[in-house]
């Protein structure tokens, strides 16, 4: 059975860091990045560990704001 990874891409900018994303990743691999503030003013969410994902996108679907985008590869 081919092994799926996903790829997470998020509109930065659009972000209000609301944290919903960060509750649904199975994983545990998003998180509001402290270090940068966005346009908005927020600290928008980010994944540090990339290679872990596995493409569920339970992020994208409940980000209000629809600045998550998912992408499934297989292996």
């Amino acid at each position: 059975m081919p092994k799926v990874k996903g790829k997470v891409t998020f509109k930065e900018n659009l972000c209000k860091g609301c944290g919903l994303c960060v509750s649904v990743c199975p994983t545990k691999i998003i998180s509001l990045d402290k270090e940068k503030i966005n346009e908005k003013g927020y600290h928008p969410a980010t994944i540090k560990e990339m290679d872990k994902c596995i493409g569920c996108a339970n992020c994208a679907t409940m980000c209000p704001d629809v600045v998550i985008t998912v992408e499934r590869m297989t292996e």
